[in-house]
């Protein structure tokens, strides 16, 4: 059997004080094994009477009384059971809810960057990791692990009652142990190829989904579900190898086991001629024997379970060991004017790779200011740094001259409103998503941030009004709908700095010059960022600063910059419009 390591070692640690109602009733569950295990003798010892004596000496009342003996250990066997199968089960879903539960609150707290670095089919897997734990500590790898120590009761009373077969039992035992350390490589190693395959075939298979409208139009399923079928089909060809790997050790150990049960017939038989043994005496060992051999024989299967265990707990643990995001500031901050400066930030988003944003140094105050440039200029990548959403390489962030990475994430979250490229509103009703969930809201809020943000006609206009399911993702909803819903949401707090990245892609003219106007309006007493190359905006901004490859290649007053932008024969069309 693999050894069970369930001490705090380095990213496994966390499961250890998780464990601790399982280690209060390890000695509980111990006793109670050895009393199943002892339990255990009573069929065999039975069987040995019945043949020696009931059979033998024509002893009816001898059979009466070893039969009703018999009934009542099983019984007591199926009594003991149960208990101890209930209480691994109830230890397992608390273990379960208090991961689960932990699972959840970390990705709630995990920085921006380390939740973008994994895949789909990666984030699924370590749900199928809870699972995986209770699977274990809650059944058979577990109840087989604890039964086998106590074999050593079933070969002394073996080596009591049927000494001759002994030899043969101890080459069993030894080929076994040999047959479990030879298959422990093996079958990780298959065991975590087939992980990897499928994780990869899952993501795929998430990511089709997602984009099911893009894919249906551009007609791109038939040549993805080629992609997909060769996933899949790697992914069966390495289970495949796994199933020979784990089949061929499982197989072996069946063997062995009848090779065993075949040896012991013989030592028996030839020590029964020498009057050394009676039947009775052999058929029992026998029993006795398949006692010990199964839980040996468990082996191979029970090394998978604790394998995948072990692999769920590391993975499990090493998302654990992520440092959060600052979670609690050290004192209360007063709500800030909004007043957002950057000092010589830089960022990358990956060592290997050229800077995303270089050395950039601005200080915006009230006022509505824009963010315009080519495609992958910095322009999305500039707001998350000032939003805190990613942590800048070099330089530093301030919000009213304080360093943004003293705030908590719900402080920055209080203040800063913000409107993401693309806006994902959650499966929830209307109102749901535009309070972001939080039943404090009061609806009077919730009317006027809609209305401001040209939200309410259309929702008053749903048969349920704000109380609308929305859909998953907001599917229920156009896109324009999705996008004032998402401005909405960030109206609610009346931010003192507002972060809005392409908030007009979805809109329509008339839709865009309102929120142009209430921009402006709120840029009165709030710092108001926007990314954008909507010409209303655009002309409206205080101030209008050019992106270049991660450089601020222009700023100014929108008539002196526009020309950079567009061309001097665009400029003044977009500086007057």
């Amino acid at each position: 059997m693999p050894a069970v390591d369930l001490r705090p070692s380095g990213p496994a640690a966390w499961l250890w004080p998780l464990l601790k109602p399982l280690r209060s009733r390890l000695g509980e569950l111990a006793g109670v094994s050895l009393l199943i295990n002892l339990l255990a003798l009573a069929v065999p010892i039975f069987v040995l009477q019945v043949y020696d004596r009931v059979v033998f000496f024509a002893g009816m009342s001898t059979l009466q009384g070893l039969t009703i003996g018999v009934v009542i250990a099983l019984v007591f066997d199926f009594i003991l059971r149960q208990a101890r199968a209930r209480v691994l089960q109830r230890v397992a879903l608390a273990l379960d809810a208090e991961v689960g539960r932990r699972l959840f609150s970390k990705l709630s707290r995990l920085p921006l960057r380390d939740l973008e670095c994994q895949t789909a089919g990666a984030w699924q897997t370590l749900r199928r990791d809870i699972d995986g734990i209770r699977n274990v500590l809650g059944g058979p790898p577990l109840l087989h692990t604890l039964d086998l120590p106590f074999a050593i009761v079933f070969v002394f009373v073996i080596a009591v009652i049927a000494a001759p077969t002994l030899p043969v039992l101890a080459v069993a035992i030894v080929a076994f142990v040999a047959l479990g350390v030879a298959s422990s490589s093996l079958v990780s190693r298959a065991s975590r190829a087939e992980a990897d395959h499928a994780t990869a075939r899952d993501s795929l298979l998430t990511e089709m989904i997602a984009g099911r409208t893009t894919l249906k139009a551009l007609d791109m399923g038939a040549r993805l579900q080629r992609v997909l079928e060769d996933r899949h089909a790697a992914a069966i060809e390495v289970s495949l190898r796994r199933g020979v790997v784990t089949d061929s050790f499982a197989n072996l150990g069946m063997t062995l086991a009848m090779l065993t049960t075949v040896g012991m017939t013989v030592a028996g038989a030839l020590a029964i001629l020498a009057q050394e043994m009676t039947i009775g005496t052999l058929i029992a060992a026998n029993m006795l024997a398949n006692r010990i051999t199964t839980p040996f024989n468990q082996l191979v299967p029970n090394w998978r379970a604790w394998t995948n265990f072990r692999r769920a707990r590391q993975r499990l643990g090493a998302l654990f060991a992520i440092a959060d995001e600052r979670r609690a500031s050290d004192i209360a901050f007063p709500r800030p004017a909004g007043a957002c400066a950057a000092e010589g930030i830089s960022f990358r988003y990956r060592a290997d790779r050229e800077p995303v944003i270089v050395d950039i140094s601005l200080a915006l105050g009230s006022g509505l200011h824009c963010l315009a440039g080519p495609s992958g200029s910095g322009k999305t990548t500039l707001l998350k740094l000032l939003h805190g959403l990613y942590p800048p390489e070099s330089g530093r962030v301030l919000l009213d001259g304080a360093d943004i990475s003293q705030f908590s994430r719900r402080d920055l979250a209080r203040w800063i409103g913000y409107v993401p490229q693309e806006p994902v509103l959650i499966s929830g009703s209307v109102r749901d998503n535009i309070a972001g969930f939080d039943a404090d809201v009061a609806d009077e809020r919730v009317l006027r941030t809609a209305k401001l943000a040209g939200a309410h006609a259309f929702v008053a206009d749903l048969p349920d009004g704000y109380g609308t399911h929305v859909g998953e993702r907001g599917s229920r909803l156009s896109g324009g709908q999705r996008q004032r819903l998402a401005i909405s949401r960030a109206f609610l707090r009346d931010p003192p700095l507002l972060l809005l990245d392409e908030p007009t892609a979805s809109l329509d003219q008339a839709s865009e010059r309102h929120l142009c106007d209430v921009l402006k309006r709120m840029a009165r007493s709030s710092t108001v960022i926007v990314v954008t190359h909507s010409p209303h905006l655009l002309s409206a901004c205080d101030t209008l600063i050019v992106l270049d490859k991660g450089r601020i290649g222009a700023r100014g007053q929108p008539a002196e910059v526009a020309p950079k932008l567009f061309g001097a024969r665009h400029s003044k069309s977009a500086a007057g419009a």
